[in-house]
């Protein structure tokens, strides 16, 4: 494991998803899915997310996008509530997902606006408590 890519992904990825989601994967980790979070926390948020190439908003935007056309609503609603983090108005992210929905097909579509509704409400919710 790259200390360096484990810092600065861990601090990226809590930044985008927030430390209490993010402290929770890592606590429940045990031996077996351990190496999953490493991989996870180093390469797409130590090496690709740290990238300056690119805005959060944007691969927020094309997370979106990509997550709801392989209809991973778990995901999906994580990275929903970090593209509100990352500065995304709610009119980018209903853009993203008519696309999904002409592009992928109308169900990828429709469930993905369901699950932007439900994780804007939660978004919501936490920020006020």
């Amino acid at each position: 494991m790259s200390k360096e890519l484990w810092d600065k992904g861990l601090a990226v990825r809590k930044e985008v998803l927030g430390a209490e989601y993010v402290e929770r994967n890592l606590a429940s980790a045990d031996d077996f899915n351990m190496p999953m979070q490493e991989l996870v926390t180093q390469s797409c948020w130590g090496w690709l997310w740290a990238r300056p190439q690119m805005s959060r908003k944007m691969r927020s935007l094309i997370n979106l996008g990509i997550l709801s056309a392989l209809n991973r609503p778990h995901e999906f609603k994580a990275h929903m509530k970090g593209a509100l983090t990352n500065g995304c108005s709610r009119e980018e992210i209903r853009e993203v997902l008519l696309q999904v929905a002409v592009y992928c097909g109308m169900p990828a579509g429709v469930e993905a606006f369901r699950l932007a509704r439900e994780a804007m409400k939660e978004y919501e919710q936490e920020k006020r408590s």
